[in-house]
């Protein structure tokens, strides 16, 4: 076939689409009948199996508001830190890809231009232990509902078979979260779904509520807040929300 023939690009179109369905059938069948506390991470597991020339990957879910965005699930301590950086310094991919609602990629983290693109979210990446991060926007209705964040240790562009790859992947997430949340009885939507499926973030949200209260700030003050704190010591934001649910931090005392 020639670039330009008709009937070419017919046959790549069908060859997206069947292998969009493959992709979505195994995400989907990765979570089917799994507790809701279970289904986040079984939801990263099968992209992690999807996405082989990945280091690792996560998965945010927006409460209503971009700088309220949650960690779903993370393949690992970096994928992890990496996300919780980006919430905390409000740069990065994937705030970049929320507000574009498009795939971001930032090749090498090392140099320019993305260390002058992100320079706090670049140096911060580094010494975390990723030299390439991508985030490819998870839309539906018109929305983003959150984004598919990626990181490889080592700088370098994906491939173009790998970006579509990651994007089909991207696509699946989308469609089994829907999916997920069309199954079940609560009526205010998908990210109703995500947050009861959080078990792991439930002191995240409690945390949240004790500092508004203690410091007479929003919930995105608050937030910010505890992310702030995990930030400057290293921790992550369940750990430190831990600590003030029970009381062994007090922010009022900053």
């Amino acid at each position: 076939m020639t670039v330009g023939d008709p009937q070419g690009d017919g046959d790549a179109e069908v060859g997206a689409e069947t292998e969009r369905a493959r992709i979505a059938h195994e995400l989907i069948a990765g979570v089917r009948e799994m507790p809701p506390s279970e289904v986040p991470d079984a939801l990263c597991r099968a992209c992690v199996s999807l996405l082989p020339f990945v280091s690792g990957l996560s998965i945010s879910v927006m409460a209503g508001d971009v700088n309220l965005g949650v960690v779903l699930c993370a393949s690992d301590g970096v994928a992890a830190r990496l996300a919780e950086i980006q919430y905390t310094l409000g740069e990065g991919p994937c705030r970049e890809a929320l507000r574009l609602r498009a795939p971001v990629f930032a090749s090498d983290l090392t140099r320019a231009p993305d260390t002058r693109r992100w320079p706090l979210f670049a140096t911060q990446a580094a010494r975390a232990g990723a030299g390439a991060a991508f985030s490819l926007p998870l839309g539906g209705a018109g929305s983003t509902l959150g984004t598919l964040d990626l990181y490889k240790d080592t700088p370098g562009p994906p491939s173009d078979d790998h970006v579509r790859t990651a994007l089909l992947v991207a696509d699946a997430v989308t469609l089994a979260v829907i999916a997920l949340d069309h199954a079940s009885p609560g009526p205010e939507g998908v990210v109703t779904w995500l947050t009861g499926a959080e078990a792991d973030h439930e002191e995240v949200y409690h945390a949240t509520g004790m500092i508004m209260v203690q410091l007479g700030v929003s919930a995105e003050e608050a937030l910010l807040r505890l992310r702030a704190r995990a930030f400057a010591q290293g921790r992550s934001a369940a750990e430190v929300a831990r600590a003030v649910v029970d009381r062994s931090l007090d922010l009022r005392d900053d």
